[in-house]
């Protein structure tokens, strides 16, 4: 028993190099802004190749920005609210207090999953099954990686507000 009692202490301090613990609001918050950033970076790399030498590589209508757009405001909406606010300690000022807090978590969480739905749909819709032509088949345009970007960005950005909402402690700020 005392054998299994090293290793949890070893795989929570990381062989001892450094205690995971007194650091866990430092690494969930910097593994948050990974994953914000690199969601950013997939949609940014769409929209430079979507022309290449002049040419249309591919097709990306533009108003599929706004997804990621409404997926970035429901991680500041998530993260805005701390937990001590959504369970009601010290906090009745403001509006609508422990219930206003709530409601807007819960509009953040709502926002996150219909962003990440819409990207979901725009890829399987435009890019892997294609729209239905006059005929009635389907046109899968040759690339999808349009549709992979914009289902990436919203999923890394959801998993990051994920991370920096239940990485952190808050009794250590």
């Amino acid at each position: 028993m005392e054998m299994m009692g090293n290793i949890k202490e070893s795989a929570r301090t990381c062989g001892g190099l450094f205690e995971l613990t007194e650091r866990k609001n430092v690494v969930s918050s910097a593994l948050a802004g990974i994953l914000f950033t690199v969601g950013w970076w997939c949609i940014i790399d769409v929209a430079c190749m979507k022309t290449h030498v002049g040419l249309p590589l591919y097709e990306f209508n533009d108003a599929y920005h706004v997804i990621g757009v409404v997926s970035t405001i429901a991680f500041f909406m998530i993260n805005v609210v701390s937990n001590g606010q959504v369970r009601g300690e010290g906090y009745s000022d403001g509006c609508l207090g422990q219930k206003g807090a709530r409601i807007w978590l819960f509009l953040g969480f709502v926002m996150g999953f219909s962003a990440l739905i819409a990207a979901t749909w725009v890829l399987f819709q435009n890019y892997v099954v294609g729209p239905i032509d006059a005929s009635g088949a389907h046109n899968a345009p040759p690339r999808s990686w349009p549709g992979v970007g914009l289902f990436l960005q919203n999923l890394f950005i959801f998993l990051g507000a994920l991370v920096y909402k239940f990485g952190r402690s808050e009794g250590d700020i």
